[in-house]
């Protein structure tokens, strides 16, 4: 996935310490195995080399993150698309570099084969249908995943109090073993002035999308080209990791305006940071408003 993990928990008594981290790093390859946009025999890259007309049965995870992926697509009416991997390519924000950013020619085209909308998914069977030319990138959502699946998988160790770290996501269960909640910083982009948010991340999770990490990376969907929404940081408390990230993308997509009515319309915790003209300003959905005063 290109970034880091850490696990902090209290340990039961005799618990295997080397036997845990052993399982986490073999979660977390096979997630990679599946869903990488990075790893050219992954699943999700041997399914955007498929043919027109190809179904592919996904194995479990895959299929969650394709489930769970798709109903945000549409809940966020394409603000959040797991379907952007051409866009995401020939921007030379993927695994294959660029030497200048595409003409309009290729953005046109890029877009043409790009969209959540021509995906079809049986969840029934589990099974994706490639209708020609879609490629997937799931770097907005997978992430997340993974920060949840790792958290599932500490509680088959009777590990039932950690916090999982995952690239900045972030997901609590239970309490720290001096009796107090995990308590996590809200991430502030470099310079920017604004007072720190911190939350206890208890039975929560949370994601933040920026393009102060890796530059303007984020893609609009409707225009195929680097978000201009003035969002410059967007963080998500959700129940899971998995939602978090891929609402913290949509709502950075969005925009404080669209995004803040998207977000309050479907009741979601969340802390905008904008800029424009050079003037800084934070943005609280009601959600997140009550959670804080609660």
């Amino acid at each position: 996935m290109g970034t880091t993990w850490r696990v902090l928990f209290a340990a039961p008594q005799d618990c295997d310490v080397d036997g845990v981290r052993h399982a986490i790093v073999r979660r977390l390859a096979g997630l990679v195995a599946e869903m990488s946009h990075w790893v050219p025999d992954s699943l999700l890259s041997r399914f955007n080399r498929s043919s027109a007309g190809t179904w592919t049965t996904l194995p479990p995870d895959f299929a969650q993150v394709m489930h769970q992926g798709l109903a945000i697509a549409a809940t966020t009416r394409g603000a959040f698309d797991p379907a952007l991997g051409r866009l995401v390519d020939c921007w030379g924000f993927g695994s294959i570099a660029v030497a200048r950013p595409p003409d309009a020619t290729t953005i046109e085209a890029a877009h043409a084969s790009s969209g959540w909308q021509r995906l079809t998914y049986d969840p029934t069977g589990r099974h994706l249908h490639q209708s020609g030319g879609v490629s997937l990138d799931l770097s907005g959502i997978a992430k997340g995943h993974a920060v949840d699946a790792v958290a599932d998988l500490l509680r088959t160790f009777d590990i039932m109090h950690a916090l999982v770290e995952i690239g900045g996501e972030l997901v609590g269960r239970g309490i720290r073993p001096d009796g107090d909640p995990w308590w996590v910083d809200l991430e502030v982009p470099p310079g920017i002035s604004i007072q720190p948010l911190r939350l206890a991340l208890h039975g929560m999770a949370v994601a933040t999308s920026g393009n102060y990490r890796r530059g303007a990376h984020t893609i609009n969907p409707r225009t195929g080209r680097p978000i201009t929404s003035g969002v410059v940081s967007a963080s998500v408390i959700h129940t899971t990791a998995l939602a978090a990230d891929a609402w913290a993308t949509a709502l950075t997509v969005a925009g404080p305006v669209d995004g803040l009515t998207m977000a309050r319309d479907a009741d979601i915790a969340a802390r905008l940071v904008t800029v424009a003209d050079g003037s800084v300003q934070e943005h609280f959905t009601p959600a997140l408003i009550s959670m804080l005063e609660g």
